[in-house]
């Protein structure tokens, strides 16, 4: 039987760059665009150009290889031409994919936030969409407040849909907006929608205020919606939107939606999805969900007792999809034979060859268990995964020694008087029996430790010249000033076009940022030998 397609439409960079507390740089947002694209979604919604500089400067170029690149705006303005209308011209003008601008489509709403007449609304809608199409790029319409304004006025809800869709809308995506209303009641109207935009073009985005937004995504599509809006990890504008994360696995691997529908993502990527989960999670600074559906640490873990012994016999008896599926483990106190599996798994992802009955198996395995009851998180700094498992392997050449290092933090006043505070870094190495030491000073003192580290590494230093250090996380793994301390670092090799993530723990924040650090360019200088 012919599977219907489903349509997965991200909106983090927009609608998720609302959430209280996150605040993406451009270079977050390059990254979070990659993730996006080896995650399989359909449509990538990266902002809003025009509304500030991180987003002009990230629309500077397409961000996506895969995934159609979408920027989000809003219809023209009331009693103005589309060419008269300098911010819709600004989003017409994006090196895009596809366009998504919102609507009003609660009366209310066009009343108290537009100052305009329902059918000038209308009009903004239309113009707006014919506009778009013009460009030769895919068009939609978020109909904001769809279902409140459905529930006050039918007429003008249906009025705004049939608009867009009439207009050449490619989309018309019904939008819980204030996101209190429940499935039942979403399906009842979904429903009824399609009397004037059939379901191959019908959208929906949910807000979970309730925690029912993956539940309304649902029911939107049993009603015959065809595209799903959601953010990765569920984050958004107060409680969050519906999340990708919990319902791409849904969709793959539940019977009642795999066997009626087939989307963008393959099962190999959906093997990913965890470490694309927790990956966004380091991203944005915080420590993963230990208890979300699918991805979190505890999703599959299970104490010692009856249901450990069931689940060793056959793991189904407590299990509704394999972990594996998802990237993820099984977690049973009494048996580490998952996070072999697991282990070797990953070695063959990175194209590391091992007999699965080698011993240094579980000596890795180990040390690995080790270091993350210590603090490491490899799971987001695959750099240094690669690093631990290669040594252990006994394939990472010695490249250099770190014999010591010495960091200073001075605050003086400067020769006009200012009182400035200026690091300064000695990193002492050994190369291949030659002794080198590097003086630098920088603007903190892992600045300062990073330029001292780079600055002379013999015949080396080709390797490295295009390395960059664009981004350094700190989390503190527990409480009081001499608290454990994780450092995350992110490295870019202009020359090779590669991005990764290297980590280090300790006591000492410096000490924690130097092992990350070493991790990097050790990295780099094992990608640049094997190139």
């Amino acid at each position: 039987m012919t599977r219907e397609r489903l349509y997965l439409f991200d909106t983090t960079l927009r609608d998720g760059a609302q959430t209280s507390g996150i605040d993406f740089s451009v270079t977050e947002k390059i990254v979070i665009a990659e993730l996006l694209d080896r995650l399989g979604v359909d449509y990538a919604e990266g902002g809003y150009p025009g509304a500030n500089p991180t987003d002009d400067e990230f629309f500077a170029e397409k961000r996506t290889q895969k995934a159609r690149f979408t920027a989000f705006g809003m219809t023209k303005r009331a009693g103005r031409s589309v060419s008269n209308d300098p911010g819709l011209q600004q989003i017409l003008a994006a090196d895009v994919d596809a366009y998504c601008f919102v609507a009003k489509s609660w009366d209310y709403h066009v009343k108290v936030a537009l100052g305009c007449t329902n059918d000038e609304n209308l009009e903004s809608i239309a113009d707006t969409v014919k506009a778009a199409v013009a460009t030769g790029r895919e068009a939609m319409i978020d109909c904001e407040h769809f279902f409140d304004g459905y529930k006050a006025n039918p007429d003008y809800a249906l009025a705004c849909a049939k608009t867009a869709h009439d207009a050449g809308a490619r989309w018309v995506v019904l939008c819980d907006t204030n996101g209190g209303t429940l499935p039942d009641e979403i399906k009842d109207i979904v429903t009824k929608v399609q009397a004037v935009v059939p379901g191959d073009h019908l959208g929906i985005h949910t807000h979970d205020d309730t925690g029912h937004a993956i539940a309304n995504a649902l029911a939107a599509v049993d009603a015959g919606a065809r595209q799903i809006q959601g953010t990765l990890n569920g984050i958004g504008e107060r409680c969050g939107n519906a999340n990708l994360i919990s319902l791409i696995p849904t969709l793959l691997l539940k019977p009642a939606y795999s066997d009626r529908f087939e989307i963008g993502v393959a099962k190999e990527q959906l093997a990913e999805i965890t470490s694309i989960s927790h990956a966004f999670d380091e991203i944005l600074n915080r420590s993963p969900n230990r208890h979300a559906p699918y991805v979190g640490e505890t999703a599959f873990a299970t104490k010692a007792g009856i249901h450990a012994s069931a689940i060793l016999k056959d793991p189904q008896t407590y299990e509704h999809v394999a972990p594996e599926a998802v990237g993820n483990r099984r977690r049973v106190l009494v048996s580490d034979q998952a996070g072999k599996s697991n282990l070797l798994g990953e070695l063959q992802r990175l194209g590391i060859a091992v007999d699965k009955a080698d011993p240094r198996l579980d000596h890795l395995l180990a040390d690995v268990k080790q270091k993350e009851a210590e603090g490491y998180a490899y799971e987001a700094a695959d750099a240094s995964f690669e690093l631990l498992a290669r040594r252990a392997l006994g394939e990472v050449p010695r490249f250099f020694a770190v014999n010591s290092f010495r960091v200073m933090v001075e605050r003086r006043h400067n020769a006009i008087g200012e009182l400035v505070s200026v690091s300064e870094a000695v990193v002492k190495l050994d190369i291949d029996g030659e002794k080198r030491m590097s003086v630098a000073e920088g603007n903190g003192p892992v600045n300062a430790l990073d330029m001292a580290l780079r600055k002379d590494l013999g015949k080396y230093q080709a390797a490295i010249d295009g390395l960059e250090l664009i981004d350094y996380k700190v989390r503190i793994l527990n409480g009081g000033t001499g608290a454990v301390t994780r450092v995350l670092i992110e490295s870019h090799d202009t020359s090779a076009h590669r991005r990764w993530f290297t980590i280090g723990v300790s006591s000492n924040i410096v000490d924690a940022s130097f092992q990350a650090l070493v991790d990097s360019i050790n990295y780099a200088l094992l990608k640049a030998e094997s190139a």
